[in-house]
């Protein structure tokens, strides 16, 4: 892949897009958000409004951490706080795409299309990569941020353009070209992360008290599995319960589901073939810190016929 080309076809494109119109992105910390901010602060500078939307999904410390990693690279992020907003649009429901859409529907039509009139912005810039459009247009798992490509007309339904810089690239090619351009390494090999965020991956109703629940889960995975040299690891809230015993006495806990994988592209993934000294340490501190959980196991099934997320 020639990245040097690619960086100047995509800044040159969206200078001729955008113009002297204003433009905005929603930075998660990812991958592919991170490079299109970057891209589109080196195309516009100050013509791009850049925000980081705290939508109570996200892991531990993140909305402060990913503000703070631009700000060394003198790219400004506005912070705003959306968890009530999307936690009440996610209360009651437990269906995997109901809850995607609720996702999609609280960010675009509600926080967003609410900070896109007040920055009157006429484009959104987009971290979709070709891998959400393929998944989201066979209709195997809706992808939050793919609009144009299932008919909508981000126009007349939100009131601006998406520019997508990234939707000829797969995930490997991201993170090429993010080294190209010297970003953190912090970013350009930082695991995939849904732009649902935690909501992926707890089964069933997400609430503020099962969030942390994953949200502790998440921190010792990502602690334990951080040398592991693999594609993506995580863990995952189910939504059922089971009998354990603990303090010589019954009780009726939560399951932890922790999965690390395998691949280049995410199109296809296997499980990574862990230590059983780094399972029983994964089980020990998961089941040890966490309270009400009392179950812990690993994921073995492949891509496909597993999607890598749960939701």
């Amino acid at each position: 892949m020639d990245c040097k080309r690619f960086v100047e076809e995509q800044i040159a494109q969206i200078k001729q897009t955008v113009g002297d119109a204003k433009a905005i992105n929603a930075l998660s910390g990812g991958v592919d958000s991170s490079l299109v901010t970057v891209l589109g602060h080196r195309a516009l500078g100050d013509g791009l409004k850049t925000v980081f939307i705290d939508s109570a999904l996200m892991r531990e410390g993140e909305p402060l951490r990913v503000v703070e990693t631009f700000a060394r690279m003198d790219i400004p992020v506005e912070l705003v706080d959306a968890q009530e907003e999307f936690l009440s649009a996610l209360s009651g429901l437990t269906d995997p795409e109901e809850k995607r859409q609720a996702v999609t529907d609280t960010f675009y039509s509600k926080v967003f299309g609410r900070l896109v009139k007040e920055s009157e912005a006429k484009f959104l810039f987009h971290g979709t990569i070709l891998t959400d459009i393929e998944e989201t247009v066979a209709g195997i798992k809706r992808q939050h941020n793919i609009l144009a490509q299932v008919g909508i007309d981000t126009q007349e339904a939100y009131g601006y353009a998406v520019v997508e810089p990234l939707k000829t690239l797969r995930k490997d090619g991201v993170r090429e070209v993010c080294r190209f351009l010297g970003l953190p390494a912090d970013i350009a090999e930082r695991i995939p992360f849904p732009g649902p965020g935690l909501a992926t991956r707890v089964v069933g109703e997400v609430t503020r008290e099962r969030l942390a629940t994953v949200r502790a889960a998440t921190a010792i995975v990502e602690e334990e599995l951080g040398d592991s040299g693999a594609f993506q690891y995580m863990a995952v809230l189910l939504n059922d319960r089971a009998t354990g015993i603990r303090d010589n006495k019954r009780e009726f806990g939560q399951i932890i589901v922790v999965r690390c994988i395998e691949s280049t592209d995410a199109r296809t993934a296997t499980a990574t073939e862990l230590t059983w000294e780094k399972l029983h340490r994964l089980c020990d501190r998961i089941v040890g810190e966490i309270e009400d959980v009392n179950r812990c196991l690993y994921d073995l099934t492949p891509k496909p016929p597993a999607t890598i997320e749960y939701i």
